[in-house]
C-alpha cells in the first residue's frame, strides 16, 4: 500500500509561508514568524492554518486561513468564532481570511462578513474572502505561491494542456513538491478529459485517497455540494416558491436517484466520479440516469459521462 501523503492545507502553507501571508493580506512587507501549532486547528481540520506574521507598519498578528471547498453559508459565524478564539489565545488582532476552491452553485451569495444583532447590540466580523475560480493562474508562478500549484487548472485561464504542463513542471522541478502531482491531477479533472490528464502527468488516485487533504476535499464537497445542495433546492421550492428553487429541487432529486442507482449498481462510486456527476445539468443527469441502467462497468459508465462533459466545454 503506498504511503499516506500530507498535502492539506497546512502543509501547502507552510511551503512558502511569507508569500502566501503577502498575497492574502495584500501587505507586501509582512514576514510569516511561524505556524501556529496544532493544538489550536480549529475542530481537528487539516485546512485551517494559523499563522503568526510580523509587519513593519502593523507589528505583530495573526493570520487565520481557512480553506474550503465550497462556500458554506455556515462559514460567517465560523470565522468570527476563530478570530475571537485566536485573539484571545495569543492575544495579538487577526486578520481572517476564507479561500474558496470551487465556484459555487448558481444562485449562492458569497459573504466577506458575520453581521448580527440582538436586542440593540450588534456583533460584527469581516473577514477577507478569495476565490481561487478569479485568481489568475500566472499568480501560481510570478510570486512563486507554491501553495497554489496543485490549484493551477481550476484558476482563471489555468484550465488547458498548456497550464497544466507548466504547472507539471514546475512540482517536478522540486522533489519536495513531488507529493502534490496527484492532487494537481485531482483538479485538472474538474476542467479537462481523463485522457488529457493521464498524457500529461502521473495519475495516482491510491496515493490521493490516502492523503488527509483529499480525503478533507471530498466529504466537503460531497456534504455541502450534493448533501446541502439536495436539501437546500428542495426547500427553496417548497417555501419559498421560487421557480429557480423548484428547478435545482428536480435536478437534486435526479442527482439523489442517480446516486442510489450507482450505489446499487457498482457498491462505492470513485468521488472523482460524482464530483464530475454534479457538474451535469438536468439534461445531463437524465441522460446519465440511462447510462447507470445500461454500463457494463463504472468505467464504462465514466467515460460516457466524461464524454457528455467534452461535448458541451
Amino acid at each position: 500500500m503506498s504511503k499516506a501523503t500530507d498535502i492539506g492545507g497546512k502543509r501547502l502553507i507552510s511551503l512558502a509561508p511569507t508569500p502566501w501571508v503577502r498575497w492574502v493580506t495584500g501587505d507586501p512587507t509582512v514576514e510569516a514568524v511561524e505556524i501556529v501549532g496544532a493544538e489550536f486547528q480549529w475542530v481537528a481540520r487539516a485546512n485551517d492554518v494559523l499563522i503568526k506574521v510580523q509587519s513593519p507598519v502593523h507589528g505583530a498578528f495573526l493570520v487565520a486561513n481557512e480553506l474550503q471547498v465550497r462556500t458554506d453559508r455556515r462559514m460567517p459565524r465560523r470565522m468570527r468564532a476563530y478570530a475571537a478564539l485566536a485573539e484571545e489565545r495569543y492575544g495579538l488582532p487577526v486578520y481572517p481570511v476564507v479561500v474558496n476552491i470551487l465556484p459555487t452553485a448558481a444562485g449562492q451569495e458569497v459573504t466577506d462578513r458575520y453581521d448580527t444583532e440582538l436586542l440593540g447590540l450588534r456583533a460584527v466580523q469581516e473577514f477577507r474572502v478569495i476565490n481561487l475560480w478569479e485568481v489568475d493562474a500566472e499568480l501560481a508562478f510570478r510570486q512563486e505561491l507554491t501553495a497554489l500549484l496543485p490549484f493551477v487548472p481550476i484558476l482563471r485561464r489555468g484550465g488547458s494542456e498548456p497550464m497544466l504542463a507548466r504547472a507539471v513542471v514546475s512540482l517536478r522541478a522540486d522533489e519536495s513538491l513531488a507529493e502534490l502531482e496527484p492532487l494537481l491531477a485531482f483538479f485538472a479533472s474538474f476542467v479537462l478529459s481523463t485522457e488529457i490528464v493521464r498524457r500529461v502527468m502521473r495519475w495516482d488516485m491510491e496515493i490521493l485517497r490516502e492523503s488527509p487533504w483529499y480525503n478533507e476535499l471530498v466529504k466537503e464537497g460531497l456534504e455541502q455540494g450534493l448533501i446541502l445542495g439536495r436539501e437546500e433546492g428542495r426547500e427553496e421550492g417548497r417555501e419559498e416558491g421560487r421557480e429557480e428553487g423548484k428547478a435545482e429541487g428536480q435536478r437534486q432529486a435526479r442527482l439523489a436517484a442517480l446516486l442510489q442507482i450507482l450505489h446499487h449498481r457498482f457498491g462505492d462510486v470513485p468521488y472523482d466520479i460524482l464530483f464530475r456527476i454534479d457538474r451535469l445539468d438536468q439534461a445531463g443527469l437524465i441522460a446519465a440516469t440511462d447510462l447507470a441502467l445500461d454500463a457494463a462497468s463504472v468505467s464504462e459508465f465514466d467515460a460516457a459521462i466524461i464524454r457528455i462533459l467534452d461535448a458541451k466545454s
